[in-house]
């Protein structure tokens, strides 16, 4: 993948992880820059989703679909956030 565009995405996943969470940035493990993008991203999806409530459902499906909108339907991170939007959809209806 191209240098840019992975840096560009970690500095897209790690401004969102610093507006989202006061937890440190996490440690990642030694590998692919791109695997570590991916696994980095997946974190930060998995922690706004976790932190969603009824209110804040519509925000958060909108915050993690600006992370992967322009990828391919078989990301591991698009398909992640295509996944827990269904699950924000029925918890948004639940306000």
């Amino acid at each position: 993948m191209d240098p840019v565009a992975l840096r560009n995405r970690l500095l897209v996943a790690t401004g969102m992880w610093r507006e989202n969470t006061t937890e440190a940035l996490p440690k990642l493990a030694a590998g692919e820059p791109e695997a570590q993008i991916a696994e980095f991203e997946l974190r930060l999806v998995d922690v706004l989703y976790e932190s969603a409530t009824p209110l804040t459902a519509r925000d958060v499906a909108d915050k993690t679909w600006d992370l992967v909108h322009d990828r391919k339907d078989d990301d591991p991170v698009k398909c992640r956030v295509v996944e827990i939007h269904q699950a924000l959809a029925r918890m948004g209806l639940s306000e």
